[in-house]
Formats: structure tokens, C-alpha cells, sequence
């Protein structure tokens, strides 16, 4: 059927432009010679992991454990899991899913109390985990602080029982990186410790990770684009942003004014307004949005809104948006052509 005839709101990717992007991106870290490993926080769709990972991506990345389960479960080999992961119940599920065998799990680790925290897990559980130092080269977010620092956690990490040092990362790939990996690398060497894997990260990043001289570089919001990514409202452009979200028109009573039927749980309350691009009418535009109302600004426009009538929006932030949706319907030339649980959806866990 066409998307267009689907209950709404619908959120809808259209297959020409995603793959588009994915053979983009990939023949662009192929033509680097850098190993991609794709983010799937921002899709959260095994369907889309398959497709990158069967493009040329070396494997996938998930922030949280729940989305690796679910990835784990959509067929995806190799996950790597950038997340210090604390508590028992998460270190319980973090053995389980090794032992199933469903894919070579890497985790990161920037502390001595969440490696000990591993070990402790796969002693138990009879299993090895592999562990990356997470270094903080200038994200402000988590992270060992100096070269130093990670070469001491990495060589706690190739002491402790059930834990096997893999390597390092760093997010954003970035030239502030290059004193302090260069260190890390020379100081690595000289005890004796192999960096298998230098884990660069960022969209756009491939160049400079190729430059850094990391292994991989860890994409993911190439695939949907969107206004956090292109800019403008204005700049917005079909052709890079697959992301559609079909509604309808469900109120014209008010002049000036029409309601739709996606509000902030559609479309996520991600500041700042507007909210998405109008395929059909980009003159038009949210000026506000309630929880399940969208308030879209029609005055510079000359179309006769009617109740019933469908539109078209590209989002503001695809990964939030999506992470409010089950379903993520595929089209191609206007027809659906798939449907795709989102089953990484809500997996905060």
C-alpha cells in the first residue's frame, strides 16, 4: 500500500535515501582504508544494523546493554558496548549474553571499581570479557584523565581474572587527541600491551581517526541526517534525510493554524522549535506542540489545510523520535514495503 494510506503517526524511512547514506559513508571509510563500526542508538533497528553491516561495517556499536541484547538477538555478530557497566543485575546480563555466543561483545571501562566490578562477573559466570579503556581526550564526559591513568587501568585489566585488554577509545576523534593517544601508545608498547583496537568516534570523523591512526571510526547519525545534523530548517534536503513522519490534519478551527495529530510524543519535546521539515509544504512549520498536539504556523502558505489531509515531516532529531516508536514502516517509491520493530526502543537498561 502507500504510506500514505498508514495510521498515523506513522514514522516511515525511505529505503532509496538510507541506503544511499550507508553506501556513502562506507565507500568513503573504504576508500580511507579505516574500518567502520556503525552506531545504532540513533536507528535502534536490527533491520538497518544488517544493512550497514552487510554494506562493509565491521560490526555495530550500542550504548546500553538493552540495545546490544536486542541487536545480539537481530543477528549482529560484533557489538562493542562504549558504557562503563555497574551492578549486578547489568554484569549478570552482560555474562548471560557472552555465554549465549550470539556475538563477540567488547565493553569500555574507565575505572578501576567497574573493571573489578567484570572480573568479579566472569569469575563467577566462567566466561572472558573484553575491555577497552574509555579516555577522556577532551569530551568532559567519562574517561581516564591522563596517559598514565590508562595505562595503569589497562594493565589492572590484563591482571584481573576473566578479563582480556583489548585496547583503547576516544570520543570525538579529534586533533586535541593526537598528544595524548600518541602517548598512550608509546607507554602501551614499552609494558608490553597491544592496542588491538583504537576506537575512534564522531560523525564525520573518518578522516581524522584515519589520521589519529585508530582501527575503526564509530559513525551513526550519517544514516538518518536530520536537522541536528544539516543545520537550518530551511537547509533541510529529502535527498540525505530518510526519516519521514506521516500525520494528519486533525483541526483547521483556528486561522492561521493547523493541528496535527504527533505531538512530543511523536516527535520528542528536543528543543529548540521547529520540530521537522514539511515535505509537501515547507513554508509551513511548528511553532509549538503539546503532548499529543502538533501547532503548525500556516500563514506563509496559500494551501487550503483540511481535516483528514496527510502530511509529510522529516524530524528534528531522528534518534529521539524514534526512540518513541515500535514500528518504523520502509518505503520505497512511495509504497511500504516493510515493517521493522524498533527493538532497541526504550532500552535505557
Amino acid at each position: 500500500m502507500h504510506f500514505t494510506e498508514l495510521d498515523t503517526p506513522a514514522l516511515c524511512v525511505d529505503l532509496d535515501v538510507l541506503e544511499k547514506n550507508i553506501d556513502d559513508l562506507q565507500s568513503a571509510c573504504n576508500q580511507l582504508e579505516i574500518p567502520l563500526r556503525v552506531h545504532t542508538k540513533t536507528h535502534k533497528t536490527p533491520a538497518i544494523a544488517r544493512k550497514q553491516v552487510a554494506a562493509g561495517a565491521i560490526g555495530i556499536v550500542s550504548q546500553k546493554l538493552g540495545e546490544a541484547e536486542a541487536m545480539a538477538a537481530g543477528g549482529i555478530e560484533d557489538i562493542l558496548i562504549p558504557y562503563n557497566i555497574v551492578g549486578q543485575a547489568k554484569l549478570a546480563r552482560l555474562t548471560h549474553l557472552i555465554q549465549s555466543g550470539q556475538s563477540t561483545i567488547t565493553v569500555a571501562a574507565d575505572s578501576s571499581a567497574t573493571v573489578t566490578g567484570l572480573s568479579q562477573a566472569a569469575t563467577e559466570a566462567g566466561c572472558n570479557i573484553r575491555v577497552i579503556v574509555e579516555m577522556d581526550t577532551g569530551g568532559g564526559r567519562v574517561g581516564t584523565q591522563s596517559p598514565t591513568d590508562t595505562l595503569a587501568l589497562a594493565q589492572e585489566i590484563d591482571r584481573l581474572p576473566g578479563l582480556e585488554f583489548t585496547g583503547v577509545m576516544t570520543y570525538p576523534s579529534s586533533e586535541l587527541a593526537r598528544p595524548y593517544l600518541d602517548e598512550v601508545r608509546a607507554l602501551a608498547q614499552q609494558a608490553g600491551l597491544p592496542l588491538h583496537m583504537i576506537s575512534g568516534g564522531g560523525t564525520g570523523s573518518e578522516k581524522i581517526s584515519k589520521s589519529l591512526g585508530c582501527t575503526e571510526t564509530r559513525i551513526g547519525s550519517y544514516a538518518y541526517e536530520g536537522m541536528t545534523r544539516v543545520g537550518k530548517r530551511e537547509d533541510l534536503d529529502p535527498s540525505r534525510c530518510p526519516l519521514r513522519m506521516l500525520v494528519t490534519v486533525v483541526s483547521v478551527s483556528k486561522p492561521g493554524q493547523t493541528i496535527v495529530d504527533a505531538g512530543m510524543k511523536a516527535f520528542t519535546s528536543y528543543p529548540p522549535m521547529p520540530h521537522g521539515y514539511c515535505l509537501e509544504h515547507p513554508e509551513v512549520f511548528f511553532k509549538g506542540m503539546s503532548v499529543e498536539h502538533g501547532h503548525l504556523d500556516i500563514t506563509a502558505s496559500e494551501h487550503k489545510f483540511t481535516v483528514g489531509e496527510t502530511l509529510c515531516f522529516i524530524p528534528l532529531h531522528g534518534g529521539m523520535t524514534t526512540n518513541l516508536h515500535d514500528r518504523l514502516f520502509a518505503i520505497r517509491n512511495g509504497e511500504v514495503v516493510e515493517e521493522w520493530e524498533v527493538a532497541g526502543r526504550g532500552r535505557a537498561q
